[in-house]
């Protein structure tokens, strides 16, 4: 597996590092991992500049970087693979999708800005523009992350509309790669609408259907369970759960996302300032294609 790994010259380049050697540490015994560490200078590279201004400035901020990049890379341990690499492009999140698609890579992990006033994310312009046009999944790792000493579940948060099961079978084979518990949360916020009860009964159903099918499909490979929240509104709703510090929550994108791509929805976004654990989202591929003999795991 391969994993990309977003570093900023900030406390957000070492919240990434972190949930990329949780992620790591908690599968290398059985599915190695390589952390591909990149740091992305806007702009094109000092010998393409167009001006000796510019190219002074260039070869300014590459010799900033590489230093930095120096005393990222003594934060992995010598038992995970890894590279440093520094990228030219118009933007982070363009150098990071660049880096991501020139070879095979499973997940672009990066940081949020700062914390939200639920402990939550407060999402900075790349891991935005990330969480909009990324072809594979995005890791975010909330403000001041600290590894645990090992993943000890994996959430699963499911909508009732079409397209929930390719989050769930992301989830399902991720659990058993890490090989962790998994739980199916549904969240509902009642925003006192009409039909209250008959949409929270519509979801704890649809939430049992969901558990047998991941029960089924795991095999007894890890323990699967359910968990259906409600309030006035998803953000008290995800009040209303129990978190672990060595949780990971994966989310779908929206229905409008493009074809292997994501995009972050609504009920994600709000979901997104008020977790106080990293979150996972998954880009929408087609359901055919992700079926239990294909692996699309993180």
């Amino acid at each position: 597996m391969r994993y990309v790994v977003g570093i900023t010259m900030d406390k957000r380049g070492r919240d990434a590092v972190s949930l990329a050697l949780t992620l790591a540490q908690s599968t290398l015994a059985h599915h190695p991992v390589e952390l591909d560490l990149v740091h992305v200078l806007r702009g094109v590279p000092p010998d393409q500049a167009g001006s000796k201004q510019e190219r002074e400035y260039q070869s300014l901020c590459l010799d900033e970087a590489e230093q930095w990049m120096a005393k990222a890379h003594d934060l992995i341990p010598k038992t995970i693979r890894s590279t440093t690499s520094i990228h030219f492009a118009e933007s982070m999140a363009a150098g990071l999708i660049e880096t991501a698609t020139a070879r095979p890579c499973d997940l672009i992990v990066v940081g949020a800005a700062s914390h939200g006033p639920l402990r939550g994310f407060t999402v900075g312009s790349v891991a935005n523009a990330l969480l909009h046009s990324s072809p594979v999944p995005v890791a975010l790792a909330p403000s001041g992350y600290l590894p645990p000493s090992r993943l000890t579940r994996l959430t699963c948060a499911l909508g009732m509309r079409p397209g929930a099961e390719v989050a769930l079978n992301v989830a399902i084979q991720s659990a058993v790669r890490h090989d962790v518990p998994l739980r199916l949360i549904s969240l509902i916020g009642l925003d006192a609408r009409s039909g209250a009860v008959e949409t929270a009964d519509a979801a704890r159903a649809h939430a049992k259907k969901l558990l047998l099918h991941a029960s089924q499909t795991v095999d007894d490979a890890t323990e699967v369970m359910v968990d259906v929240a409600h309030g006035r509104s998803i953000e008290s709703a995800i009040e209303k759960l129990t978190w672990d510090d060595g949780e990971i929550v994966v989310i779908g994108s929206s229905r409008l996302a493009r074809h292997q791509s994501i995009f972050l929805g609504t009920t994600a976004n709000k979901m997104l300032r008020s977790l106080p654990v990293p979150m996972v989202v998954v880009p929408r591929y087609p359901a055919p294609d992700v079926t239990p003999d294909k692996d699309f795991s993180i």
